[in-house]
């Protein structure tokens, strides 16, 4: 069997977030590594979405071109994937000449054939920009359930398409202005004329998550409309035919060609340009697309529709295992808002890999999940710190104490082998969840296989056996360092690196499969050099986290208010709630960098006879130097707050413009404790 595995291609107009993460990239990459693990044929494929409106924005706003924007999100993007370690087969992009041309080549087949066709339409148009405006960056109110802040082509809470210019009260997201309607001519993909091939190909989904299979079949019920696939853009793939001069391909339709041109790419750098073709071109072929849940029209019905017009008989997905939205904090993750944890970042702070065990066991496989920054130390510290390195640890520790390191294979006493037993059961139990992409259902069991160890440790009491019985010792040691090997092979999918470095100190094979987990899975050793398997997260690590996620939020909150009217950025309040703020000129006597930390300062101040220390996350924008001496604007009254170890007495005051954090200073000085009125 033969597996093409993709993952929704990022957009190369921003960094990647953790809900990226947990949607698309991290449930890809635990499959293809369980399915190598059972030594299953498979090619792992993904790439940047390097066209579209958003980019041509971003190079004007910098004067810039759009492949410099292109080339720096493209690298930032594969450097956060590094980071957690997900590794793709092929990393590609569709603003390279080869994907121009496979797409334009399935333009055209859909066009000879009739199920592309043009005619006039109307559009949005932004009178103050100067330009058509594609679906995406206008927003209103869904003419179907009417949500607010829909975008012009499907609604993010019903899931809903529909025609752009039937959006009510629509606004242009580039400037904020009223659009009005003007005439152009754009070609249209006839999608019902496929309604009975995708009817048909969807009647053998019966495997397909519940949520999917039946929000298509939904649609098909309905009717299926005419949809644009061409855009008035000077960036994108042109539309090849004479007659269609300054328009490009709906970055829709061009990106899922991606898949293919990406494989294309992999099998040349290979040296076997033909190979993509014993994928692509078989009809056997499992292609299974892991997406966000707002990506299932494109991939269930636009994608399938457009592999069925052309001449070549490509694979259909064979599955499109959408996962729900991961929130923060309780909040929807908002990019616009700046509230989001950006993996390039958080990889810096902590191991990659304790992102992937967090991002595994709290996965939105069925429902929305919530991504909490206390409940991520708890899970760390809990189940890796204390249920399997604590384990893995004490059978450790305890064999080079008192064997030298040696595990001799024994016989097993009833008790032993019925726990073996039992554990297989559930490592059965875990081959079949990673088969079915749960993920979230797998961590729990294999730490409860883990649990099962500590369990059969404390109970045979190998510190008390070993003074009269050091054979039955011996056996203590050889099941949990059996129970040890399963765990490194059903956690390999999650944790790669971990379960690597865990097999070397136990002196096991790097070629573990799932064939050898089952029964004895490994005999009598001597163990390696051991070092405890993971590092426990400090209450100081996480609250600095906190605090600069708040921080971000409030800075970007305070950009967006600037270009509100003043009477709108706030709500009033009266002169009662003013005058509890005690705000005071306060001078810097001394300041310095908090260790592990980017943006945190450690100051302290003078209030006329009265000193006190503060966090200030001013690091990126002040050095420690340029603060001595300098008289500053302070809230003196807000409630105390721990941070990194250190007693935070108030807060300075700051202005937040173009991502610049600028203090508020007195313009002719003032002496130290004065009350700022």
């Amino acid at each position: 069997m033969k597996y093409i595995v993709t993952s929704a291609l990022p957009y190369a107009n921003g960094m990647l977030h953790v809900g990226h993460v947990a949607g698309a990239y991290l449930p890809a990459d635990i499959f293809v590594r369980f399915l190598r693990l059972k030594g299953e044929d498979v090619v792992y494929i993904c790439g940047t979405d390097e066209h579209g409106t958003p980019i041509s924005i971003s190079a004007d706003k910098e004067g810039i071109s759009p492949n410099d924007v292109v080339d720096r999100y493209h690298a930032s993007i594969k450097e956060a994937f590094d980071g957690v370690g997900i590794e793709f087969d092929s990393f590609s992009g569709t603003a390279r000449p080869p994907h121009h041309k496979l797409a334009q080549e399935f333009f055209l087949s859909l066009y000879e054939k009739k199920h592309i066709q043009s005619k006039s339409t109307q559009q949005f148009y932004c009178e103050h920009d100067k330009r058509y405006l594609p679906d995406r960056y206008v927003e209103g109110i869904c003419p179907r359930c009417g949500a607010t802040n829909a975008s012009g082509d499907q609604c993010d809470k019903c899931g809903q398409i529909y025609d752009t210019i039937t959006l009510v009260t629509p606004k242009c997201k580039i400037c904020g202005n009223e659009p009005i309607i003007r005439d152009t001519v754009h070609w249209f993909l006839h999608l019902d004329s496929f309604r009975e091939k995708i009817r048909d190909w969807l009647s053998t989904k019966e495997y397909w998550k519940e949520n999917v299979r039946n929000f298509m079949l939904g649609l098909l019920e309905q009717g299926l409309i005419e949809r644009s696939i061409t855009r008035d853009l000077s960036w994108g793939v042109p539309v090849p035919l004479p007659d269609a001069e300054g328009k490009v391909l709906y970055v829709w339709f061009d990106a899922p060609i991606g898949y293919i041109s990406s494989t294309i790419e992999w099998a040349a750098e290979r040296g076997t340009p033909d190979l993509w073709k014993d994928y692509w071109l078989d009809p056997s072929t499992r292609l299974i697309h892991f997406i966000g849940k707002d990506n299932i029209i494109f991939h269930a019905l636009i994608w399938p529709a457009m592999l069925m017009g052309q001449d070549q008989r490509y694979c259909l997905p064979y599955d499109i295992p959408a996962n729900e939205f991961m929130n923060l904090e309780g909040q929807k993750i908002s990019t616009s808002r700046n509230w989001a944890i950006w993996v390039d970042e958080f990889v810096k702070e902590f191991d990659g890999e304790y992102l992937r065990y967090y991002l595994a066991v709290n996965a939105p496989e069925k429902q929305d999940s919530d991504f909490s920054l206390n409940d991520f130390q708890l899970k760390i510290n809990g189940d890796l710190n204390n249920t399997l390195g604590n384990l893995a640890n004490r059978v450790f520790a305890f064999t080079h104490k008192n064997f030298q390191g040696n595990i001799v294979h024994c016989a097993l006493d009833e008790a032993s082998q019925q726990l073996l037993t039992d554990i297989d059961k559930l490592i059965e139990e875990i081959e079949n969840g990673y088969a079915d992409y749960q993920v979230k259902k797998n961590t729990r069991l294999i730490m409860d296989i883990a649990r099962l160890g500590n369990k059969y440790f404390d109970e045979r009491k190998p510190w008390m056996v070993i003074k009269e019985d050091k054979e039955a010792v011996n056996e203590t040691l050889f099941v949990c360092y059996n129970i040890l090997a399963k765990i490194s092979v059903c956690l390999t999918p999650i944790l790669p690196k971990h379960c690597r470095v865990l097999r070397q100190m136990m002196n096991l094979p790097e070629s573990f499969s799932f064939g050898d987990a089952y029964g004895i899975a490994a005999n009598c050793t001597v163990l390696n050099e051991t070092r405890p398997l993971f590092s426990k997260l400090e209450d100081a690590t996480i609250e600095a986290q906190i605090l600069k996620l708040k921080q971000s939020q409030a800075v970007s909150n305070e950009q967006q208010s600037d270009n509100l009217p003043p009477e709108a950025s706030k709500a009033t309040i009266t002169y009662d709630d003013f005058a509890k703020l005690d705000i005071r000129l306060a001078k810097v006597i001394s300041a310095e960098r908090i260790p592990k930390t980017e943006n945190l300062l450690k100051l302290q101040v003078e209030i006329g006879d009265l000193k006190r220390e503060l966090v200030a996350g001013i690091a990126q924008n002040y050095s420690p130097e340029e603060l001595l001496g300098k008289t500053i604007v302070m809230l003196v009254n807000l409630e105390p707050k721990t941070i990194r170890g250190i007693t935070s007495q108030g807060m300075i005051l700051a202005s937040h413009s173009d991502g610049k954090i600028n203090l508020i200073v007195p313009d002719k000085g003032g002496v130290s404790g004065s009350t700022v009125k």
